[in-house]
């Protein structure tokens, strides 16, 4: 048998699709604009979390891990040196400026330089060629969805990195960065090249078989990536790290990525802009529903002084009301998470930008929805507690 809450509900269709729409659309911000918040966190600290190493050792001020000072390349060797270490590699983290060659137009990017097959560069999200490929002089690698940007289409097209010729040799996936925008894969040697030297060599370098030049142990680098021994205690190594290495710190790989992640999200005031659009989402779902449920009480205001001649207690009445306010939240939740889903697919796959919706966001954002509707529903209540029963008797 059909309830009273759903035969008002779909009594007056029009005012009914409308109200779904403000719910939908509430669902929608709220879901896109956390999820955003949420990716854009992930995003950030991407290339810690895929990294295979144990230990993170940077500058003394790090703020994130594109906010550094650089360390001296000689510090590698130092860090070898210390018991507990398997292997330690350098890595350059540096902007840069990439020249496309036929259109003579230049973009703003990212430089990401480490040791082909070694511990920061994610196998799992190589699609077209190989890390192993980068071990030749000037090679980059980059996410597919970065190739429109800079204007590249297929695998052996040449641009310049600061004016050194660099030349596509393999395609990731999911490793698109919001924060970093377009990060360039290359060798470590390549990388000091282009970010060091790049003025001093570029009238001496025509092709990408020259080779780069070898660190020196002055050259910068950005970072130290360590992997302990087996059976090594992780935080004992750390301390080990921060005393042999001075003006430096050692993070765990999660301690690294929970400092870039908190900085974006405390600091960076984007939490904070992100947490605007969800508020205003809910506000506007709040005043759609409850003017619709504030006018659908207005119009049964007949039935409800009926229900309440009859003897009908004044919870019965309110539940009536409640549950409108609750089949509105979830009939409105469904098509507005299915967009929002569509929405994140299509965004990872054609811009590399991440909408993280986790099963457990998801049903937050259910709660959200369905609070915001009760206490629409709360509002038109005061309507009904206000009805005399002897309304049913006036013409």
């Amino acid at each position: 048998m059909t309830s009273i809450a759903r035969k008002n509900l779909v009594e007056d269709i029009p005012r009914f699709l409308v109200a779904q729409a403000g719910i939908m659309f509430a669902v929608s911000l709220v879901t896109i604009q956390t999820g955003l918040q949420y990716g854009f966190a992930q995003s950030s600290s991407q290339l810690i979390s895929q990294s295979r190493a144990d230990i993170w050792v940077t500058s003394k001020n790090m703020q994130h891990i594109g906010l550094s000072t650089p360390i001296n390349y000689e510090q590698v060797a130092k860090a070898r040196q210390v018991a507990g270490v398997s292997q330690a590699e350098g890595v350059i983290i540096r902007g840069g400026l990439w020249h496309e060659l036929e259109s003579d137009k230049i973009s703003s990017i990212t430089m990401v330089g480490a040791v082909p097959g070694g511990m920061l560069f994610p196998t799992s999200n190589i699609i077209h060629g190989s890390f192993n490929d980068l071990k030749e002089p000037y090679r980059f690698i980059i996410d597919q969805t970065s190739l429109k940007s800079l204007n590249l289409q297929k695998l052996g097209e040449v641009g310049e990195i600061n004016y050194i010729p660099a030349k596509l040799v393999g395609f990731t996936e999911g490793t698109q960065s919001i924060v970093f925008g377009t990060l360039m894969f290359t060798s470590l040697e390549s990388a000091n090249t282009y970010a060091n030297y790049g003025s001093q060599i570029a009238s001496r370098v025509n092709d990408t078989g020259s080779s780069p030049k070898q660190l020196a142990s002055t050259d910068p680098i950005s970072f130290i990536l360590i992997r302990a021994k087996p059976g090594q205690n992780i935080e004992q190594l750390r301390r080990k790290l921060e005393e042999t290495l001075p003006d430096t710190r050692a993070y765990t790989r999660e301690a690294m990525a929970e400092v870039t992640q908190s900085y974006w999200q405390e600091r960076s005031g984007i939490g904070f802009v992100l947490g605007i659009g969800a508020v205003v989402g809910i506000v506007v779902g709040s005043v759609v529903v409850s003017q619709i449920l504030y006018a659908s009480v207005t119009d049964h205001i007949k039935e409800f002084g009926t229900l309440k001649a009859m003897g009908a207690s004044d919870w019965f009445i309110y539940s009536v009301i409640i549950e409108q306010g609750l089949w509105m939240a979830i009939i409105g939740y469904i098509p507005g998470m299915a967009v929002c889903l569509g929405v994140a697919a299509w965004t990872a796959t054609s811009q590399g930008i991440v909408i993280l919706i986790t099963p457990t966001s998801a049903v937050v954002v259910l709660g959200i929805t369905a609070l915001m509707c009760v206490c629409s529903a709360i509002f038109a209540i005061q309507k009904v507690t206000r009805v005399d029963p002897a309304i049913v008797f006036k013409g």
